[in-house]
């Protein structure tokens, strides 16, 4: 796929610190006995380049903190800026979000795609002759240009998911709010399409990924904030959350054939569990960087125990942010 970031960048240099900055939203809904807390101070910061995933189960405060940073509905309190403006004291601060919604209700389905995107590109006060250009500049990277003048409701799922995000930049947004990208795509246009997100971030362009589809947050997010009862439970880079939740990963190695007796009781006294074919090994939690030495040496122990045999697979089992978000939810 071409790269798109001559299509999507605005002039990055004037770009201030953060894309998106909320600072402590809160908004309940009825009142007295009925007053419910939907979100509760809420905070979150994105910068230009960067997916964050937002992540919680249904009736966290998701939603309700998205309309928040959208300039859809006001905070009780806490403020909201996009690229350093406030939305709901500065209509212009809305010029710098494109979004993408579940489903692809951003299109307008008996329109080709290149119709879409000039409409909407005027729709954001662009004129008519630059969002073709743009529009066009948009299909071509996202390798739609045969289909510029086919309806929308004639393309494949994959195509039209495509046209969703192609339609959400037409403007060069500061900052995109991306919902369930690849919901309903098969594999091969869930991949391609996950390929573009990469690339429209390495754009500029922050991105606020919401999915259901942990596996999705885990190969796109730079950061992951987790919601749960209207209060962020945890936020910080995936990779460390990941690692934070594998400090007692172990290790799984499969051979081919048979164990003979002598090796099976050598790497059993290394501390390791050992079948006909396979070896499980899983260190104690290293808590310092001497543990973490002495286990990785007992690992190459029982690889060299191994050799000359033939290894059929080497893995390590460590944490997924679908364990872990299902274990910080149900705390």
């Amino acid at each position: 796929m071409p790269s798109v970031s001559h299509s999507l960048s605005a002039d990055l240099r004037s770009l201030p610190r953060f894309a998106l900055v909320s600072e402590a939203l809160n908004k309940s809904y009825g009142r007295g006995k009925q007053r419910f807390e939907a979100v509760r101070d809420v905070s979150l910061k994105i910068a230009p380049g960067e997916v964050l995933a937002f992540l919680g189960p249904n009736g966290a405060g998701k939603t309700t903190t998205i309309k928040m940073i959208a300039g859809l509905i006001r905070p009780d309190a806490g403020k909201v800026e996009i690229a350093g403006k406030d939305p709901h004291r500065n209509p212009q601060a809305l010029q710098g979000v494109g979004a993408v919604l579940e489903g692809n209700r951003n299109l307008y389905w008996r329109l080709t795609p290149l119709e879409n995107l000039e409409y909407f590109g005027v729709l954001r006060q662009m004129p008519r002759k630059l969002a073709k250009s743009r529009g066009m500049d948009l299909l071509k990277t996202f390798g739609l240009v045969e289909r510029r003048n086919v309806a929308v409701q004639k393309l494949s799922r994959g195509m039209q998911q495509k046209i969703a995000i192609a339609v959400a930049l037409i403007h060069q947004p500061h900052l995109l709010l991306l919902d369930e990208p690849t919901l309903g795509l098969d594999v091969e246009a869930g991949e391609t399409v996950k390929q573009l997100v990469r690339q429209v971030a390495e754009s500029g362009c922050a991105i606020l990924l919401t999915t259901h589809q942990l596996s999705v947050a885990e190969s796109l997010s730079d950061r992951v904030a987790i919601i749960r009862e209207g209060r962020i439970i945890t936020e910080q880079p995936t990779q460390a959350l990941i690692r934070q939740f594998s400090k007692d990963a172990g290790y799984y190695i499969e051979i081919e054939g048979r164990l003979d007796t002598s090796r099976r009781e050598a790497i059993a006294s290394l501390g390791a569990t050992v079948g006909d074919s396979y070896i499980s090994y899983y260190p104690e939690a290293a808590a310092s960087d001497s543990d973490k030495r002495l286990a990785s040496a007992t690992l190459y122990k029982i690889l060299s125990i191994l050799d000359p045999l033939p290894i059929v697979e080497i893995r390590q089992e460590r944490a997924n942010l679908t364990d872990i978000f299902l274990q910080l939810v149900k705390q």
